[in-house]
This record gives structure tokens, C-alpha cells and sequence, in this order.
């Protein structure tokens, strides 16, 4: 589950990158589902429900954290990210410790998004 400041922007954001539906849509929560599994949840950073917040708004979010996305078609990830004008860290790569592609983006809120394949 990822905090972020706007879930129905960055519902739409995963979406488009991960080829996913909204498995529940709203401004405080999401589940976003690809090929009907769950695969990422969004929280807004400052609505607390039944179990307080999820973090602290004032501060930046994402830093020091990789949100990892195995994918199986890479390359058809790779062209929905370029549609989506993603903000790329480092594009397209072969990890050889992984023996697989890579491609590092940010999302709206600054969190680091690696989606690997073959």
C-alpha cells in the first residue's frame, strides 16, 4: 500500500503504466487489479479510517523506496509509459544480476517504479 496525496490521480497514473482497473475508485482508497489480482493499494497520505495515518503529509514521500513491478509483456509496458509522459529515472536496461529489463520511472508523488520483464 502506497500513501500518496491524490488516489484518483494516482489511481489513473498506475492504470495507465501497469495496464490495471480500479477494483474499488474513490479519493481516500484504491485497489488496483490487473488481470483481476491485486496488485497495488493507494491511501490518502492523510485520511486516517480506523487505523490512523499512514504517514506524515508534511514530509516528501517516497524516498528511499522501490515499488517493483514484475510485467509480462515489457515491451508493451515500456510503450504505455512513454504514452503516459512518466517521468523516466533510467530507461530501458538489462540488469545483468536479474538476467532481466528494467525500466526506472517516478510516479505523481515521487516514489521510485521499476517494471522488469524479459
Amino acid at each position: 500500500m502506497l500513501a500518496v496525496s491524490d488516489v484518483e490521480k494516482a489511481s489513473k497514473w498506475y492504470q495507465q503504466v501497469l495496464a490495471g482497473v480500479s477494483g474499488h475508485g474513490g479519493p481516500e482508497y484504491e485497489r488496483l487489479l490487473v488481470d483481476d489480482v491485486l496488485v497495488l493499494q493507494l491511501h490518502q497520505i492523510d485520511v486516517e479510517h480506523h487505523h490512523g495515518p499512514f504517514g506524515d503529509a508534511t514530509q516528501p514521500l517516497g524516498n528511499g523506496m522501490a515499488v517493483w513491478f514484475e510485467v509480462d509483456d515489457f515491451d508493451a509496458a515500456v510503450d504505455r509509459v512513454r504514452r503516459a509522459s512518466a517521468q523516466i529515472v533510467t530507461d530501458v536496461h538489462h540488469n545483468p544480476n536479474a538476467g532481466h529489463r528494467e525500466i526506472w520511472l517516478r510516479d505523481l508523488d515521487g516514489y521510485l517504479v521499476v517494471l522488469a520483464g524479459s
